[in-house]
């Protein structure tokens, strides 16, 4: 059964490709945001077939537009592995990439920390990493450090949940590739004064991806 049973909760774009991309949003905006489209479109043309998906509490949002906060890990992790199966199903796949917009990427990393489940990932690409929360703490360096598979973070350098004069400090293991997006942030949109774009940003961050990938 389905973990968002009430509409089609997963899309597939591009055509049938040896590498699936696996595309998961962010906490506060669903699979069909103009980031999760923007990023699928730049990825799809770069060969690959992508597949976003909704968790279940956004599942639940699109069908009665009431807004509901993000389900617990197990849950999240739950759904991502039921789509990670639906991934592997498809025709031409011979290896399955995660690519998590914040909260998505955290969550990519950890089910990538599961031996049996790493085996089945090729890599973990983590687009704008929640590495503390708003309200501070300590940060989540745990899901990356674990990771059995290679990870990717693409960071802007202003992101609030981490940024370019924070990060450097904390003890991320060395094999993490930390890839930063010009004056970018969260959602790695710069300000007017950088010199970049959004656009510029987005591009760059599908390049990072792709030779990442390849």
């Amino acid at each position: 059964m389905s973990c968002c049973p009430d509409k089609p909760s997963f899309v597939f774009e591009g055509e049938p490709a040896s590498t699936m991309i696996l595309l998961a949003h962010g906490a506060g905006a669903n699979m069909d945001s103009e980031f999760m489209q923007a990023m699928s479109a730049g990825l799809v043309a770069k060969g690959y077939q992508v597949m976003r998906f909704n968790f279940p509490y956004m599942q639940a949002n699109a069908v009665d537009g009431k807004r509901r906060p993000p389900d617990r890990a197990p849950k999240l992790l739950a759904c991502f592995t039921q789509m990670l199966d639906i991934a592997h199903s498809q025709p031409k796949v011979e290896r399955v990439v995660l690519m998590g917009k914040s909260m998505g990427g955290r969550m990519a990393a950890l089910l990538a920390c599961d031996p049996a489940l790493a085996a089945r990932i090729d890599r973990v690409i983590c687009l704008g990493y929640p590495f503390v929360p708003l309200k501070g703490g300590e940060p989540r360096l745990e899901p990356l450090n674990e990771c059995q598979v290679p990870v990717l973070v693409v960071q802007g350098e202003r992101d609030k949940f981490g940024g370019k004069e924070q990060i450097p400090n904390w003890p991320l293991k060395a094999e993490i590739e930390l890839a930063w997006i010009t004056d970018g942030d969260h959602s790695f949109v710069p300000r007017k004064s950088s010199g970049t774009t959004e656009a510029a940003n987005l591009a760059r961050a599908i390049d990072l991806s792709s030779d990442f990938i390849d």
